[in-house]
């Protein structure tokens, strides 16, 4: 073998070991990528959720203080116990949101900012801040249930799944209502 042909073997060996470092310095590098959105996704997800369930408990708390204070439901605890309430999960609910404004995207958080604003209403009206019917507080609940929904629709588009939580396969829900009461009958 001659020292050309040693020169061309030596060459095709360097350029085979550098082809090999480029290809593993690159596929680690995606790996490295994939994990750091990955990561990102979890933490997201875990926001979105905190979030969502943060509003619905505070809706529920609500929901206990307004009945209560309306005389619609009776309840052992005192109405500053169930207000204790709303302010105890209303701090909740501001720190799940903190986080989907630390980690959210665009649309979630736009999406958060108009669900705070209805629930802020719902809960103004739960502690007699402000004044509406019992027809009031119901369609301010169907405008939460219904931005819960854009909500999650914002928050998947941020996470890149597919499909839809409303939309034609998904019709729009009202809320579950107890029949009416019907009159005592005492005799």
């Amino acid at each position: 073998m001659g020292t050309g042909e040693q020169i061309v073997t030596v060459g095709g060996v360097l350029l085979g070991a550098l082809t090999t470092q480029v290809a593993a310095y690159l596929l680690e590098r995606s790996r490295n990528r994939y994990q750091l959105l990955t990561r990102w996704d979890d933490k997201k997800i875990d926001a979105y959720s905190e979030y969502v369930d943060a509003v619905k408990m505070r809706i529920a708390a609500c929901v206990r203080l307004y009945e209560v204070r309306e005389g619609i439901r009776e309840d052992h605890r005192p109405l500053v116990e169930l207000r204790e309430d709303v302010a105890e999960v209303g701090r909740r609910w501001g720190s799940a949101f903190e986080r989907v404004m630390l980690l959210g995207g665009d649309d979630a958080i736009e999406a958060g900012h108009e669900l705070n604003s209805t629930v802020s209403e719902i809960v103004w009206q739960a502690g007699g801040q402000i004044t509406g019917t019992l027809g009031e507080w119901r369609e301010r609940h169907r405008t939460a249930f219904r931005q819960i929904n854009l909500f999650h629709e914002a928050a998947r588009a941020d996470l890149g799944i597919q499909g839809n939580v409303t939309g034609e396969k998904h019709p729009e829900r009202d809320l579950l209502l107890p029949p009416p009461r019907q009159p005592s009958r005492e005799g």
